[in-house]
């Protein structure tokens, strides 16, 4: 059975993955991501519903009452949206398309959270119905059972397919996708138990996802977690909602996707947590109607031809007196000029920034650009010192193009965080070290890891340096005489062809 590099099982996911790839044909990902990202999202409604059905009729209770189900968090599924009807109408491939989504329509009807949020255009004509059958067909003989907890093995077959997906479509992944091995890495580093975890550029939820997997990692409880998120993109909002239903999570999205910076749905909540990884070096995001916006009070406002330093005040103004953050940013933002620089000084000169990473490039399907987390804390217990991380050669290659964090790497960057926070005055040639915000002063409040960081120290290959300087003068010499034999013989060449010097 397959893993990935974080030590996932690929099992029951692949097989999913390969029976949905039956639908592609000539489709776009882009389009039959959601065709078969709604087949998982309905077949995990169905499964739940019927668990709780074989419960119920088990106890002797009527098992057609809606509140049975709903005060159980769980989806009511009316019987013409039971995966067992879907999977009899398979056998009907000229009808299958329209059963499937009036069975979208009937679940959104007796489920008011998620109205408008299912898709329902599998009956349009150039989706191939024979092949939307196969898929129902091939979803039904995979069992789910064997795997594990239904929920828990539907929750994972959604992230990996979103995974896939954002892999075919390359760089228009980035509005709905991030790495799972960089967001396992901000929220490990800082570990949100419990309390209220905000992201105001949410994609498909995968911060909340992986949060709700650390707590649960933990023993904790993630009812005591408390989700706010925003998008601007309607689709990917609608499918951050199926994603979080999928894993049985509840999350306050807003009424509707709207731009961030222009129509914040949460502009009075301050979380303890926020997890983000915003659109690298967003241009034209404001106008001078935000110039006055209380999210940049005691800063400047950032500039209009770049949004990074927008996302990192709107997040520092969303965060309650003890909020920390993890935020991916490209590297120019660490150390970018003019106002950026002054608005970088004043988080600095207020103490809040905790650490810097710089990532190992090859990380995104979506871009080449590299990036560093930054960490902000309102409650540092480091005063005036910062933690500077260089993981730039973590990772193993997973594919041609693609770099993965392995969870060696990302228990290593979180237990050198714990270690900072302990007060342990921790260094490692190569990889950390953490300085004085005077030093960082010193810098001009350029924050590159690179450039506090000691290199690591040159590796000793047991050659003794008086053989190692002989040898490699004797090898400087012998590339001296080579230099000179070419030039002789071009000279002779160009002489022959009448060409002087």
């Amino acid at each position: 059975m397959a893993e990935t590099p974080n030590g996932a099982s690929l099992g029951f996911e692949k097989k999913i993955w390969d029976a949905a790839c039956i639908l592609r044909g000539n489709m776009d990902a882009a389009e039959y991501k959601h065709v078969v990202l709604g087949l998982i999202f309905l077949k995990y409604i169905s499964d739940c519903f019927q668990q709780r059905h074989d419960e119920l009729t088990a106890l002797g209770q009527n098992a057609e009452k809606r509140d049975s189900y709903l005060s159980r968090k769980i989806f009511y599924a009316p019987p013409s949206a039971r995966w067992e009807f879907i999977e009899q109408s398979a056998e009907k491939p000229e009808l299958i398309g329209e059963i499937i989504d009036s069975a979208m329509k009937a679940i959104e009807l007796e489920n008011s959270t998620l109205e408008n949020i299912l898709p329902k255009n599998y009956a349009r004509p150039e989706l191939d119905k024979r092949r939307l059958s196969e898929v129902v067909k091939l979803f039904s003989k995979i069992g789910v059972a064997k795997h594990g907890n239904t929920k828990d093995i539907l929750g994972r077959t959604y992230e990996y397919c979103l995974a896939r997906f954002a892999e075919q479509e390359g760089k228009r992944a980035g509005e709905f996708y991030t790495p799972s091995c960089v967001v396992r890495t901000l929220v490990e580093v800082l570990q949100p138990y419990s309390g209220k975890v905000y992201d105001p550029c949410c994609g498909s939820g995968g911060m909340f996802v992986q949060s709700a997997k650390f707590i649960e990692r933990h023993q904790g409880d993630v009812n005591k977690l408390t989700i706010y998120g925003q998008d601007s993109n309607p689709t990917t909002w609608k499918l951050c909602k199926m994603n979080l239903a999928v894993h049985g999570l509840t999350a306050n999205l807003g009424p509707r996707a709207a731009d961030t910076f222009f129509e914040d749905l949460h502009p009075d909540v301050k979380v303890r947590f926020i997890m983000a990884n915003p659109p690298f070096n967003l241009s034209n995001w404001g106008t001078p109607t935000l110039r006055k916006d209380s999210r940049w009070k005691g800063f400047r406002m950032p500039p209009a031809g770049n949004a990074n330093y927008a996302w990192l005040l709107h997040k520092i103004y969303h965060l309650d007196r003890r909020g920390r953050m993890g935020v991916v940013l490209a590297n120019g933002s660490l150390s970018s000029q003019g106002i950026e620089a002054a608005i970088r000084k004043e988080i600095i000169r207020r103490d809040l920034l905790e650490g810097i990473v710089a990532m190992p490039p090859q990380l995104f399907y979506t871009t080449q650009i590299p990036v560093s987390l930054w960490f902000i804390n309102k409650n540092k217990k480091r005063r005036g010192r910062t933690l500077f991380v260089d993981a730039r050669e973590m990772g193993t290659m997973v594919s041609r193009r693609l770099r993965e964090m392995t969870s060696s790497n990302i228990e290593k960057i979180a237990d050198i965080f714990e270690v900072f926070r302990s007060g342990t005055d921790e260094r490692e040639r190569g990889f950390c070290t953490q300085v004085t915000t005077e030093e960082i002063a010193r810098q001009n409040y350029i924050i590159t890891p690179s450039r506090y960081i000691e290199p690591p120290s040159p590796r000793d290959d047991g050659e003794p340096l008086e053989q190692k300087l002989s040898r490699l003068t004797g090898e400087l010499s012998g590339l001296v005489e080579q230099g000179r034999e070419m030039d002789q013989q071009i000279r002779e060449r160009l002489e022959a062809m009448g060409i002087a010097l």
